[in-house]
């Protein structure tokens, strides 16, 4: 009996790496192989993560190239060198460049912790996310995995999934309520890249079945 080979995944991450070892703990070695985990902070706890799970970690600093294209050509470079098929932005705090996107059409997945079209796009990140929802009084927030393209969060979108804003809720109360719902939904999204089951048409993101597998994102 025939088995297709799992999909290489390259990670990129900035930080912890908290949504790095939800991809760990349940797509690695199952429906997906993370081949390499880069960082653009030396410092990232989340390059402990990758070799506490025996995946090569390597760090970029982007203080040594004259540009964020130069930047991202190494990074490119290091990404194919390990054969990855898929590139998953898991907390990276840097905005690729056009040339990173057309090296991978409709093959770079990110997590935005917020609900696309609101709170996102340039100076949207971390807890100016949370804070920006707490200011506007909106009653819901959530998670958004989306394919990347050349406008920042303006990709195609995958999945969403809501989380409640209540009165007594902070920033800090929301990134926790966020962060859990995130650690189960970028798996989800990567799991159906891996095994076949998205189609991009336009800016539509439709999931099917494959085989037996079933429809994952509902």
């Amino acid at each position: 009996m025939f088995v297709k080979p799992l999909k290489k995944i390259g990670v990129l991450i900035s930080g912890s790496g908290t949504n790095f070892q939800s991809l760990i703990d349940t797509v690695h070695q199952k429906d997906g192989e993370i081949v390499v985990v880069i960082s653009n902070n030396c410092d990232a706890y989340g390059l402990e993560r990758g070799k506490c799970a025996q995946i090569p970690a390597v760090a970029v600093n982007p203080q040594e190239y004259p540009s964020n294209e130069a930047f991202d050509r190494k990074i490119i470079g290091l990404l194919k060198e390990y054969g990855v098929e898929l590139v998953v932005l898991a907390g990276y705090m840097k905005i690729i460049t056009s040339d990173f996107v057309k090296a991978y059409p409709n093959a770079i997945i990110n997590i935005h912790p917020a609900l696309i079209p609101s709170f996102c796009g340039v100076g949207f990140y971390g807890m100016r996310v949370h804070q920006a929802v707490i200011n506007y009084g909106v009653k819901v927030t959530g998670a958004t995995v989306h394919f990347v393209n050349e406008v920042a969060d303006g990709g195609p979108i995958i999945a969403q999934e809501i989380v409640l804003v209540d009165d007594e809720d902070t920033p800090e109360t929301i990134q926790k309520k966020v962060l859990k719902v995130e650690h189960e939904l970028l798996p989800r999204a990567v799991r159906a890249f891996c095994l076949d089951q998205l189609d991009v048409v336009g800016r539509i993101v439709k999931k099917r079945k494959n085989n037996d597998e079933g429809v994952l994102l509902q």
